[in-house]
């Protein structure tokens, strides 16, 4: 007999035998009620719709480098724009220090700060992608967003050359590895 059964008929022999305190035969269903709380708690939070997380685009390190974990967004904006993107794609030296590369998913705004991740959605057809700040611009009026021809490509813009988007700035997830010791991801 397992250890837990004879535990319990140790403590309580007539319950472990299926009877109550009064000697009558229990109902096997009544037997259930001391868990049923519990079990409604987990049914409820199974119904719960899984949240999806958005992983940082250029995660920073090598190919194939293990040591430095890419960030997570919640896919929940901070904030919303609406107006014009546009594309550029001639290599020149970021308003960040780094180089631009128009096969990167990067792209310039004014005034969010350097770093700061955005899902851009294209509004004539819903495809959308998600891309890092990393330069100032656009300096022409009514547009809000600068995109690499990477970036502009993956939402079918090229051709347009300028067209209207939702700019989402994400925020960025703190990660808890071990209970009360956050690590912060590469990013």
């Amino acid at each position: 007999m397992p250890p837990s059964v004879t535990r319990r008929m140790f403590f309580f022999p007539k319950a472990a035998a299926g009877f109550t305190s009064k000697g009558n035969r229990m109902n096997p269903i009544r037997s259930l009620l001391p868990i049923l709380p519990v079990l409604c708690v987990f049914w409820i939070s199974g119904c719960a719709a899984p949240r999806q997380l958005v992983t940082d685009p250029a995660p920073g390190g090598k190919a194939g480098d293990t040591e430095q974990l890419p960030s997570l967004y919640s896919p929940n904006p901070v904030k919303v724009l609406n107006g014009k993107a546009s594309f550029y794609g001639k290599p020149q030296k970021t308003a960040s220090g780094e180089r631009f590369d128009p096969k990167k998913l990067t792209a310039a705004h004014k005034t969010l700060p350097m770093h700061s991740v955005v899902r851009v959605v294209n509004l004539r057809n819903g495809k959308h992608v998600i891309v890092r700040i990393n330069d100032r611009g656009p300096y022409v009026r009514g547009r809000i967003i600068d995109l690499s021809a990477a970036a502009a490509q993956k939402i079918d813009m090229v051709n347009s050359g300028v067209t209207s988007v939702r700019v989402e700035v994400l925020k960025k997830i703190d990660v808890m590895t071990k209970p009360n010791r956050k690590v912060k991801l590469a990013g």
